[in-house]
């Protein structure tokens, strides 16, 4: 302590005021004097990082942010798609935050999305990792965020100014492993879920971070002597299609995906600026089918190859193509150019190498879903009298035969492997739901009764569950747009045990044909963003 308070505290333990102190000390025999005390410690900085890591998949580049004691680190698997940030960090709380950050520069309206996961069992309950939006690299720079805690405590955070005081709003749920946020000018939207269950949501309008933001993933130890690591897979940013864009006109690019329907793992093996659309799987595993700006193409999933499938003088092919059970054809839907059609789609058949199509509709507009197993039968979607209702047709054309006739809209019909059922969607109920009937169209059941509207049923090679698309209540029964936040769910035959197995932007497009994997390990489809995905 200094020599003056010293004096002042030997006077109090001697009972003496401070005039005897002093005079005390003037008579006492001089001692060394007292060592000065230590210097206060610098404030901690909070400038921007010095030093940058290299880019890694989204990101343009990596930071630790507010000088952690334990460098951090950013590794990104470009095989497996997973980023592994291991951090230190004495906290991301109050006026300033320490923490490893992987980041991008973004503008506008976004989305970023992915599941986390913390390895091991940590040292402190409040490790944090998530998602986050910047307005800079500074420590204490405003922000928001969504995170989730060692202890499982999810939560979205905020920091309105520079130097401020950190916020929190609490989600709804705990333990959460799948976490996006989404910035539309000053509202943030948290959407958070335990995987297999829908999201659930939390949103407030929050600090004004500028034109430009630093968006990306992050993680800290909370605790300056500890570094911690976690995985983030199934990373997408979505970048949504421009104010006053129009359907069916104005476009975004696309993600061709591929997933463990076990596992809920996807891969990103293809990016379009423009959109594709529905892919088939090939039964002998090597090929990927779908369609973009009217034509079909091939996907070789050995080599990422893309090449021109051979329709012949049928060039505005649409999103339901179907190959037949055992491989060999190929059924097609695009616009005739028959004035008659008015432009509408009709069904045609063609070899699945390619060639001069058939046309096996008379009547439009008509969209193929499923054949019988003997290639001798279509089942169709078709607009008669503007009602869409469920057709079958012989391969070779003729009078189609219906199969559904309540009012609504009855799409999607797929025949499953044993031939026993055909799974489709309707609207009859009120909302849209999984249905099944006989292939003749007897004993027409309900298979869901959910809050969702449920798009196309796709059945497991081994005929035990299938996928199919879920949109929210938000969106009409009868219609199933693009670019929406939709789910595909995994269920049993019967409707039971569905779970969510992906999160996605999409919709119109992203799984309306089969798309499973011979093996029916793998499932296949698109989601969009203006922004590619790495791949």
């Amino acid at each position: 302590m200094a020599l003056a308070s010293a004096g002042a505290a030997l006077a109090a333990a001697l009972g003496m005021g401070p005039l005897a102190s002093l005079r005390a000390h003037a008579q006492a025999t001089p001692a060394a004097p007292a060592a000065a005390s230590a210097a206060p410690a610098a404030p901690a900085s909070n400038a921007p990082p010095s030093t940058l890591g290299p880019p890694a998949g989204y990101f343009e580049a990596t930071a630790d942010v507010g000088s952690p004691a334990i460098q951090g680190s950013t590794a990104y698997d470009a095989g497996t798609q997973t980023y592994t940030l291991s951090a230190g960090g004495t906290n991301m709380w109050a006026a300033r935050d320490e923490f490893q950050f992987a980041w991008r520069k973004m503008s506008g309206d976004f989305l970023i999305r992915t599941h986390v996961q913390f390895v091991g069992a940590g040292t402190d309950p409040h490790r944090k990792i998530g998602v986050i939006i910047r307005k800079g690299l500074e420590a204490d720079s405003p922000y928001v965020d969504a995170v989730l805690h060692g202890e499982g405590l999810t939560s979205l955070q905020h920091r309105d100014v520079a130097g401020g005081v950190t916020a929190t709003i609490k989600a709804a749920i705990d333990h959460a492993d799948v976490i996006e946020l989404k910035r539309e000018g000053r509202r943030f939207i948290m959407g958070v879920a335990k995987f297999g269950e829908p999201m659930v949501h939390t949103e407030f309008y929050g600090p004004d971070l500028g034109p430009d933001t630093y968006v990306g993933l992050f993680a800290c130890s909370h605790n300056p002597k500890v570094k911690e690591t976690a995985t983030f897979t199934n990373v997408r940013i979505v970048v949504p299609p421009k104010a006053g864009w129009v359907p069916y006109r104005d476009y975004i690019g696309s993600n061709l995906e591929v997933m463990d329907v076990a596992t809920g793992h996807r891969r990103v093996i293809h990016t379009s600026p423009i959109s594709i659309q529905a892919p088939n799987w090939t039964t002998d595993g090597k090929t990927l089918i779908f369609n973009g700006s009217g034509k079909l193409w091939t996907f070789d999933l050995a080599t990422s190859a893309v090449a021109e499938l051979n329709t012949g003088s049928v060039t505005r092919n649409n999103n339901d193509h179907v190959l037949s059970f055992d491989g060999s054809m190929l059924g097609i839907s695009s616009a005739s150019q028959d004035p008659a059609d008015g432009n509408r789609s009709v069904v045609w058949v063609v070899p699945a190498t390619g060639g001069e199509p058939k046309r096996v509709t008379a009547n439009s507009p008509s969209y193929l879903h499923s054949w019988s197993l003997d290639k001798k039968w279509l089942f169709f979607t078709g607009q008669r009298n503007n009602e869409l209702d469920l057709y079958k047709i012989s391969v070779d054309g003729g009078e189609e035969i219906r199969l559904t006739t309540t009012e609504g809209v009855d799409d999607g019909s797929e025949l499953t492997p044993d031939g026993q059922w055909i799974y489709f969607n309707s609207n009859r109920s009120g909302h849209m739901q999984i249905w099944r009937m006989k292939p003749d169209g007897s004993e027409q059941q309900q298979i869901t009764f959910d809050r969702f509207n449920n798009w196309f049923p796709h059945i497991a090679p081994d005929g035990k569950s299938m996928v199919i698309i879920s949109y929210g209540e938000d969106i009409q029964s009868n219609d199933h747009p693009f670019y929406k936040h939709v789910y595909l769910r995994r269920l049993a035959m019967d409707g039971s045990d569905a779970k969510v197995i992906a999160y996605v932007f999409g919709g119109q497009g992203t799984i309306n044909v089969p798309s499973w994997s011979p093996d029916g390990k793998q499932i296949a489809f698109v989601s969009n963003t203006a922004l590619p995905a790495p791949h």
